[in-house]
């Protein structure tokens, strides 16, 4: 003991209470195990923590806390210590566990025989042994229903699982060990009501446990209450049992699974649908899933998935009438509704039913998606938490979400590592998934070795601690055991928690695919490899669950074949495709019973000057006593204070009254991105932070009113193609918020392309699904280099729906008219009040369209970028394009010349053309939106002034900005009487320089431009 104090001198020891603290709260006691702090000496240890290996502070830590306390210590610690102290020689100190019961009568053991220490070994070596399958066990579990493949993608058996005899070497056993009786740890349910085991017994319960159809993997979860609650739902003997009438229910439903699959290959043979032949037990899964949610209090499942299976899903989970889905596959189908549609393996459903299981209602919303695979995951995550927060589901105990994925595109695709990262987050937490992977073991044509670096698929949501259970899609019990418990997970813990299951793809990609190109020996054995339906019938069959003539007649195959035929009759009457019947997220009462607007007018957007000032008054305060706010900003709130008072709005202001303004109508305002709350360039200032009080904060936008909307604003996660995805989700759920994404920098949209592409721009067109999402975008040349300068408005502008070459009917609501006909609204507002206007536009309209803002950098705080009171009372309305109001309106005949122009150049030609001197001659038309186009107001412009050139200025490169969206246009309005002249820097690939001093060379030089035609037409 000499040589353990010597070594405890030199580290600081924790005090009693504190070593008392950590064994009693932190952790319960937990197996001892083999540990040498000094080289006489084997020492156990007593704390779950440490059993991957203790250091020798610790052990000199707890040593102090014992001499001052005995009974802060676990007791296999405190004999330990005793017969330390009463001189037990080098390896002798050890009291087996076994007599632990005794410890009052525990005695030195001085002189002890030697098998006393072989004793405590072997029983360290058993509690080893029973973790290493708990960590490992899944390695060896066999999942894979072909029997060719490793699910982790490695052969090799790890040396601490007990495959032979020979392997007990490991642990120091031998085969004479297998029948000796061992007492069991706290930290495994093996036992059940047994404490104690043979070996031989405990290897065959943990096999059974870990190493069967289902690999549960959950040791990195570092919660032992989490841990210890998946030991027991998978350790405990017994637990995987199912009544008689609980097998006749999962055969039922793989019956439908499968025949449905079969009736349409009967059918259909020559059309592509992405079947789920290999994994019909998806459906038994799903459906386990919802009903164990549903019998937890869950009212309301958002659901995304990839193609593969989806028409499965329609028909069998959120039950949608079969003939609506079999006439999908009718090529003379017409489309009787808007746009362009989508295939029949991309749309999306939404359903009230009662679920049978429970007697309950339940609402399922499988969401509309494309082909990029894992992009709804996060739009699906962003509806989920809509849904819950406009039922005040806090806690996820009423609205949950259900993701599945693909086994490559789960590895493959980091919008899913982005998904992830939202769950804990608080304002996007949707309070635990259940993911669930149709692991296919291939990725269309791609060997997952070749596919991912990570042994398993859904290795990326360890970074969670989701726990992840893989199982035999070949096994439908093992299948509807493992739903259950991932079910009950997410309602006991409200984590997020993967399924895996293992599967094959019978038929290919798709069934058009001819997979012995790439796989044969895959589908030599696919095409050997017995349905898993057939299987399980047999199975029951044999097991007298079921007779054969039930399972083939009265109550299965041919009542559902029955079924599937009346249905195939009835979808020859569907000549026409309603695509109302495929809404994943209807408004009731938004629309007339058609589906189109109650109206075509929209009220003024003006407010009193009583709003507008008590609005301001409460954007410059601090509406909570006692609240230490910032000196700079205590100066910000004040200049806004003095704006009030002068009747003057700048950027952030105007921001202020839109937001406030609807809060105070009822409707929910959410603005999410990065650095929001303050704000990029330190101008919103919409979260106060206490300087004295740590986290408190005030938000003083939620005290316009007594009875206002709730306001959100909430800095993102570094993301933008999980986060734009997760707010236009949140969209989707209710036309009555306003929900808005605003990016760190307008470039920076690029990283969430696919969400613009594939559900923004043309998601009415596809799936009928309108949706009023607010993109806010910094954009503006300030040199500030190529990737803060452009939030492209190139690219949003080529993907606008109208016709440059048609100049439209001008009627009097021809300005709403065009709204409702758009795909998206682009502007690029040059005041605040249009900003103003713009927003709560967004609402009052009686449709919704995504609205594009490219929003200014410079601008928040030009002296000039300000607007009057007058600009917003009521009567005023967004201004699609602002008119020359200065001298050269006052003469139109003598101007020389019309600048067009959008955004904050405006202000720049401005400066420029008083410098010199040409106001009477030059009028400047400011383009505030640009899609649709102001044709009408364009056309009265340019015929105002008769005999004035018109040049179409930017600040952005000829080959980006605005100039090949506006030039046909206006080429069009005047009926190409003349020619559209172009003002701006030269075309580059890059969006913007990074040297200032180029910048404004650059800058000089396209005034120069502006201003002297001449020098434009010479160079042309």
């Amino acid at each position: 003991m000499h040589r353990l104090r010597t070594c405890a001198a030199r580290l600081r020891p924790l005090t009693a209470s504190q070593t008392a603290q950590n064994f009693s709260q932190q952790r319960p006691a937990a197996v001892p195990r083999t540990f040498q702090p000094v080289r006489c000496y084997t020492a156990p240890v007593a704390a779950e923590p440490f059993l991957n290996g203790t250091s020798s502070n610790y052990v000199e830590e707890m040593y102090y806390a014992w001499l001052e306390n005995p009974k802060s210590v676990h007791k296999s610690w405190d004999v330990f210590f005793r017969n330390a102290n009463a001189g037990a020689p080098p390896g002798m100190a050890h009291q087996r566990p076994l007599s632990l019961a005794t410890l009052p009568q525990a005695q030195s053991l001085v002189g002890a025989q030697p098998d006393v220490e072989k004793l405590v070994e072997d029983h360290l070596a058993v509690q080893s042994l029973i973790r290493a399958y708990q960590i490992r066990g899944h390695h060896v579990a066999q999942l894979d229903p072909l029997g060719i493949m490793d699910a982790d993608l490695d052969s090799h058996i790890p040396n601490d699982i007990i495959t032979s005899s020979d392997k007990l070497g490991f642990y120091g056993l031998d085969e004479s060990d297998l029948d000796k009786v061992f007492r069991l740890p706290t930290t495994t349910f093996i036992g059940g009501t047994e404490t104690a085991l043979p070996l031989r017994e405990i290897i065959r319960r943990l096999e059974m446990s870990y190493c069967q159809h289902i690999g549960v993997e959950f040791m990195f979860i570092n919660d032992l209450d989490q841990c210890q609650w998946i030991r027991e739902k998978f350790e405990k003997p017994g637990a995987m049992k199912f009544t008689l009438e609980e097998k006749r229910t999962l055969l039922a439903r793989m019956v439908r699974s499968t025949r449905f699959e079969e009736f349409l290959q009967r059918k259909w043979s020559s059309e592509k649908r992405f079947g789920l032949e290999g994994c019909e037990s998806l459906i038994p899964a799903l459906k386990t899933i919802i009903d164990k949610s549903s019998e937890k209090g869950v009212e309301n499942v958002v659901i995304g998935m990839p193609h593969r299976g989806r028409l499965n899903v329609l028909a069998n989970v959120i039950r949608k009438e079969l003939e609506q889905i079999f006439c999908q596959f009718d090529s003379k189908l017409e489309a009787a509704d808007e746009g362009s549609g989508d295939v029949k393996y991309h749309l999306g459903m939404y359903h009230r039913r009662i679920n049978r299981v429970t007697d309950r209602n339940i609402t399922l919303s499988l969401m509309a998606n494309p082909s990029h695979l894992e992009a709804v995951d996060p739009v699906v995550q962003g509806k989920t938490k809509a849904e819950q927060f406009y039922c005040g589901d806090t806690e996820g105990h009423k609205v949950m979400s259900i993701l599945m994925h693909g086994d490559a595109a789960f590895a493959g695709q980091g919008v899913v590592y982005e998904t992830f990262h939202l769950s804990d987050l608080p304002s996007y937490s949707t309070h635990g998934t259940v993911h669930v992977v149709v692991n296919n073991q291939i990725g269309f044509t791609t060997d997952p070795r070749m596919a991912r670096s990570s042994p398993y698929p859904t290795d990326v949501a360890r970074v969670v601690n989701a726990p992840i259970f893989h199982v035999n899609a070949d096994d439908p019990e093992a299948v509807v055991y493992v739903c259950n418990v991932a079910a009950e997970w997410r309602a006991t813990f409200h984590k997020d928690v993967v399924v895996d299951l293992v599967c094959y793809r019978r038929l290919g990609h798709n069934e058009m695919d001819e997979p012995m190109f790439t796989q044969p020996l895959m589908y030599k054995q696919i095409k050997k490899q017995k349905g898993v339906m057939q299987k399980y019938g047999e199975k029951l069959i044999a097991e007298g669950a079921v007779t054969r003539q039930e399972y083939e007649v009265r109550i299965q195959i041919a009542k559902y074949d029955k079924i599937c035929e009346e249905a195939h009759v009835r979808s020859k009457d569907e000549k026409i495709l309603h695509i109302k019947h495929w809404l994943d997220s209807p408004w009731p009462g938004f629309f007339n019973l058609d589906g189109q607007p109650k109206s075509m007018t929209c009220p003024s957007t003006g407010l009193t000057e009583e709003e507008l000032t008590h609005i301001g008054q409460v954007a410059s305060s601090v509406p909570v006593e006692d609240f230490t706010i910032h000196g700079g900003l205590s100066r910000i709130l004040k200049a806004r204070g003095e704006m009030i008072k002068n009747r003057m709005v700048d950027w952030a202001l105007g921001e202020y009254m839109a937001f406030g303004s609807l809060l105070k109508e009822g409707i929910h305002v959410r603005l999410s991105g990065q650095d929001v709350e303050r704000g990029t360039f330190s101008h919103r200032h919409h979260v106060l932070h206490d300087q004295n009080v740590d986290k408190r904060v005030c938000i003083p936008m939620n005290h316009v009113a007594p009875n206002q909307a709730p306001y959100t604003v909430c800095n993102s996660s570094l993301s933008e193609y999980g986060v734009l995805g997760f707010e236009l989700g949140f969209a989707m759920a209710s036309p009555n918020a306003l929900v808005l994404w605003e990016a760190q920098f307008g470039d920076f949209h690029n990283t969430a392309q696919c969400i613009i592409d594939q559900f923004i721009c043309p998601g009415q067109a596809k799936w009928v699904r309108q949706n009023g999402i607010v993109l806010l975008l910094p954009h503006g040349m300030e040199g500030m280099g190529p990737e803060h300068s452009s939030a492209r408005p190139e690219r949003f502008l080529q993907m606008c729906n109208d016709d440059p070459d048609v100049f439209p009917n001008i009627t009097d609501d021809f300005a709403i008219r065009q709204l409702h006909d758009c795909n998206w609204i682009v502007v690029n507002c040059s005041n605040p009040a249009n900003f103003f206007h713009v927003l709560r536009r967004q609402i009052l309209a009686p449709f919704r369209k995504p609205l594009i803002v490219f929003t200014p950098k410079s601008l928040l705080r030009h002296p000039e970028a300000r607007s009057n009171f007058d600009e917003m009372l009521p009567g005023t309305e967004f201004q699609r394009l602002i008119p020359e109001k200065g001298p050269a309106a006052n003469n139109p005949s003598g101007v020389k010349r019309v600048i067009f122009c959008t955004g904050k150049v405006y202000y720049e030609l401005t400066k420029e053309r008083s410098a010199r001197g040409m106001e009477d001659t030059v009028a400047i038309t400011r383009m505030e939106q640009l899609s649709p186009f102001p044709f009408d107001l364009v056309k009265a412009e340019s015929e105002k002034y008769p005999d004035a050139d018109l040049v179409w200025c930017q600040e952005e490169h000829k080959n980006q900005g605005y100039y090949d969206y506006v030039k046909p246009r206006i080429r069009t309005t005047i009926h190409r009487a003349k020619p559209v002249w172009y003002a701006g820097r030269p075309p580059a690939a890059a969006p913007a320089t990074g040297n200032k001093k180029a910048h404004l060379v650059e800058l000089k030089n396209f005034l120069d431009n502006a201003f002297n035609l001449d020098a434009v037409k010479d160079q042309v």
